[in-house]
């Protein structure tokens, strides 16, 4: 993560990650942001303001048309790398902030709430996370703990190109929290692609598929990427497919490293200890 030593508050923001333009909003900083990414989608205000571009065609010349005194990317190791020195040489002002662990999470909300003038918003907001996640904890806690694999995208209608979270991720950390036990080993990036016979292998009780390529509930026959998840799963023969215990999450907030973390938890607890949620 870089650190910045602005001379003065950025009141002019580009956020180029949905991530990013969670926290701003978040914290209270949402009016100092002047343009977002192509993906971002939350908070609805978002809708008709500039779109500059996604963290690999971001559009450089309308960043700089745009004047901005701070913009903000996430993914020190994925999306920092190829855009920060770009924008520097821009004389653009950045801010990279980490996303792969909760840590992370926290740390980005703390640095963004310095960088924008919103430190106790920053600090309230953490609390928070920190609180609701403990209650999570609390309530999990003495439950038993199933094996769970979490799949964050797919080619949709299949089981091809599976992209799960390994140790290290925030999502299997959510996982342990909600009370499950997530069984991918680590991997670069806290995420690997997988086959279908390594899937066999690790022969998951739950499975959460957040395939980030639907928006909307899945049903068979309501657009482009249209499918029944159910009817996809059943072409593999693991304990979580004949125990009815793959659960199809489509909210792209639930796999954003924000606040909405807290929500991702939330939705994974209450899938697999749906008594202690009653």
């Amino acid at each position: 993560m870089k650190l910045l030593l602005l001379i003065a508050v950025a009141q002019r923001i580009i956020s180029l990650s949905p991530s990013v333009t969670e926290i701003l909003y978040g914290i209270g900083a949402f009016e100092q942001v002047i343009a977002v990414s192509s993906y971002c989608e939350y908070p609805p205000e978002v809708e008709g303001m500039p779109r500059v571009g996604g963290w690999t065609d971001t559009n450089l010349e309308q960043v700089v048309s745009l004047q901005p005194d701070l913009v903000i990317l996430t993914g020190v190791d994925a999306q920092a790398p190829l855009m920060e020195p770009k924008l520097t040489a821009l004389g653009i002002e950045t801010l990279a902030v980490g996303s792969q662990s909760l840590a992370d999470i926290y740390e980005a909300i703390e640095t963004m709430g310095v960088a924008v003038g919103r430190e106790p918003q920053a600090r309230a907001l953490i609390e928070s996370m920190r609180t609701d996640l403990a209650d999570i904890r609390a309530r999990t806690r003495d439950r038993p703990r199933p094996s769970v694999l979490v799949v964050v995208d797919r080619l949709p209608g299949t089981l091809r190109d599976i992209y799960i979270a390994t140790a290290g991720s925030y999502l299997t950390e959510l996982v342990e929290i909600a009370g499950g036990t997530p069984i991918t080993p680590p991997a670069p990036h806290n995420y690997t692609q997988i086959g279908t016979e390594a899937l066999v292998v690790f022969d998951p009780e739950v499975i959460f598929d957040m395939v980030q390529a639907l928006t909307t509930p899945t049903v068979v026959g309501s657009g482009e990427f249209a499918e029944d998840p159910n009817a996809v799963w059943k072409a593999i023969d693991v304990r979580a497919v004949k125990k009815g215990r793959v659960y199809p999450l489509t909210n792209k907030l639930l796999v954003h490293p924000s606040q909405f973390a807290v929500t991702a938890a939330r939705e994974f607890a209450k899938r697999l200890h749906p008594e202690a949620f009653e």
